[in-house]
């Protein structure tokens, strides 16, 4: 018989463990609700399974230099501005992190961790998995065409190629709809 690693079904042990990305976008959030509504929630109602645990990574993007230089403008950025920048960052990571949160209070019987950490998304969010032991890692799609994707890099698809656990990568309902819409339209069909 096959043990569901994730649903917790095979018996005891310790708690099935979801590592889902976060950001301030809007497909992040809506991945963690998925995550909550389809794989949390059927964790938490196994028989005898201790309560699932999600791990919120958030990854806050590093300062590029830490003394002071010219910005693009010819401007010296002090350290006082530099300080005030990794404020409002460490303020974002929060407000990220707070929101996340807040959704997983609909599920009271899970358990839930924060993660947040400086540096490439990437790579925060595949250390993460490995630290935390995952079973599985969620992720939002941003819906990136394939230009985006080759110049900007895609984060998921780093993911599902480096990550040991499944990951899954979550589209917003109607982000391909929405996409095909677009284009009958700009053709004027």
């Amino acid at each position: 018989m096959e043990r569901n690693s994730i649903t917790g079904g095979g018996g005891g042990g310790s708690p099935r463990r979801v590592v889902v990305a976060v950001d301030e976008s809007e497909e992040s959030m809506h991945a963690l609700s998925w995550c909550l509504s389809n794989v949390v929630s059927a964790a938490a109602k196994a028989p005898a399974a201790p309560p699932p645990a999600v791990v919120l990574v958030h990854a806050r993007p590093p300062r590029p230099l830490y003394y002071p230089v010219l910005d693009g403008a010819g401007y010296v950025l002090t350290q006082e501005v530099m300080d005030t920048m990794d404020r409002y960052m460490a303020a974002a990571a929060d407000t990220v992190v707070a929101k996340a949160r807040d959704i997983c209070t609909a599920f009271p019987n899970v358990k839930v961790e924060t993660f947040v950490e400086k540096g490439d998304p990437r790579e925060v969010i595949c250390g993460a998995a490995e630290k935390s032991g995952a079973d599985m890692l969620v992720m939002g799609s941003h819906g990136y065409g394939f230009l985006q994707r080759a110049l900007l890099g895609s984060v998921s698809n780093h993911c599902v190629q480096n990550c040991k656990c499944p990951v899954v990568v979550v589209k917003r309902p109607g982000a391909g709809a929405g996409a095909a819409a677009n284009a009958k339209a700009q053709r004027g069909s």
